[in-house]
C-alpha cells in the first residue's frame, strides 16, 4: 500500500536561546500525530544576527536531540566534558536521559541552513545515562543514482548503513537531493511513523496531483511505500521515520517526561543542584 499524506505543516516564527530566530515546525501541537517526533526547528539564514547569540548553558531531562547541519558551522560542548563542531554534513545526536547540560553555539557563516529533532524518550529510557554521538561528514553514506542523491545519517533499516541508530527509539534520518523531475520510493513498515522536512525545492508526494513547496512538513499515512517527484527547481529534503511510544507525555521546556510528578522533581532537582547523576 501507498502511502498518502495525511497532514501538512508550516509552523512559526519563534525565537529560541538567547535570541535566535527560527521556525518551529514541530511542537506541542503535533506530538500525538509525529509521535515519537516531539520536535522540529529548522533554521535557514544568511544574517549572522539571526543566529549567533545561540543556545547558552542550558539542561535536558527525558529526549535525544538530533542536530543536523547542511551548511554552517555550530560549536558545542556539555557537561560530560564533550566539546566540538558539528559542521555541513555532519549531526549531533545527544541522549539527554537522566540529565545532561550542554550549550550549541552557532558561528557565522555565508548560510546557516540544517535542523533539531527532538526525539521522545520510552518510559524505561527516560533516566538512562546520558550520551552523546560525534556524526561527521565522512562518517554517512551517500548513495546515488537515477536523479538522486541519500546521505544515510542514521537507520534503524536492516541491511542499510547509517551513520548512527538509536539504542532506545530507532531512528531514520535521510537527506535526499533529487535533481529535476526525478522521482524515488522508500520502503517502510506499514505503521511507522514517516514525515519529510522540505529544504529546498518543491514536490508531488503519492498520488497527489499539486507540489508542495519548501519549508514544510508532511506527514504521511499508514503504508509500505513513500513515493515522490522533484519539481522543476528539485527537491531537497530530509526524510524521517520511527515508531511510535504512544506514551503519555509531561512536557516542561527543556524536560520531557511520563508524568507531571516526574517533571516536577526534574525542576526540583535543577534548583537543588541535584539534577545531574
Amino acid at each position: 500500500m501507498e502511502r498518502i499524506v495525511t497532514q501538512t505543516v508550516t509552523g512559526s516564527r519563534a525565537v529560541d536561546g538567547a535570541g535566535v530566530r527560527l521556525v518551529r515546525v514541530l511542537g506541542k501541537e503535533t506530538t500525538e500525530s509525529f509521535d515519537p517526533f516531539l520536535m522540529l526547528d529548522a533554521f535557514d539564514s544568511s544574517n549572522p544576527e539571526d543566529y549567533i547569540k545561540g543556545f547558552p548553558w542550558h539542561p535536558h531531562r527525558g529526549i535525544e536531540t538530533v542536530t543536523y547541519l547542511i551548511q554552517g558551522a555550530i560549536e558545542h560542548q556539555d557537561s560530560l566534558g564533550n566539546v566540538g563542531m558539528i559542521l555541513p554534513g555532519g549531526c549531533q545526536w545527544m541522549t539527554a536521559g537522566s540529565g545532561i547540560l550542554h550549550q550549541e553555539m552557532p558561528q557565522a557563516s555565508p548560510r546557516m541552513l540544517g535542523l533539531q529533532l527532538w526525539l521522545n524518550l520510552p518510559a524505561e529510557g527516560k533516566m538512562t545515562a546520558p550520551k552523546y554521538r560525534d556524526i561527521t561528514a565522512e562518517q554517512v553514506p551517500v548513495i546515488t543514482g537515477e536523479g538522486a542523491q541519500v546521505r544515510v545519517v542514521a537507520s534503524a533499516h536492516q541491511g542499510l548503513p547509517g551513520g548512527a541508530s538509536g539504542d532506545f527509539v530507532p531512528l531514520t534520518l535521510l537527506d535526499i537531493t533529487l535533481e529535476p523531475g526525478a522521482e524515488y520510493q522508500w520502503e517502510t513498515s506499514e505503521d511507522a511513523t514517516l514525515f519529510a522536512y522540505i529544504f529546498e525545492g518543491d514536490g508531488r508526494f503519492g498520488a497527489q496531483e499539486h507540489a508542495i513547496p519548501a519549508k514544510h512538513a508532511l506527514l504521511t499515512g499508514p503504508g509500505e511505500r513513500f513515493r515522490f517527484t522533484a519539481g522543476d527547481q528539485g527537491l531537497h529534503l530530509v526524510l524521517c521515520e520511527s515508531e511510535a511510544l504512544k506514551e503519555p507525555i509531561a512536557w516542561g521546556g527543556p524536560i520531557v517526561m511520563n508524568t507531571k510528578e516526574e517533571l516536577r522533581r526534574a525542576f526540583e532537582e535543577l534548583e537543588e543542584g541535584t539534577f545531574i547523576k
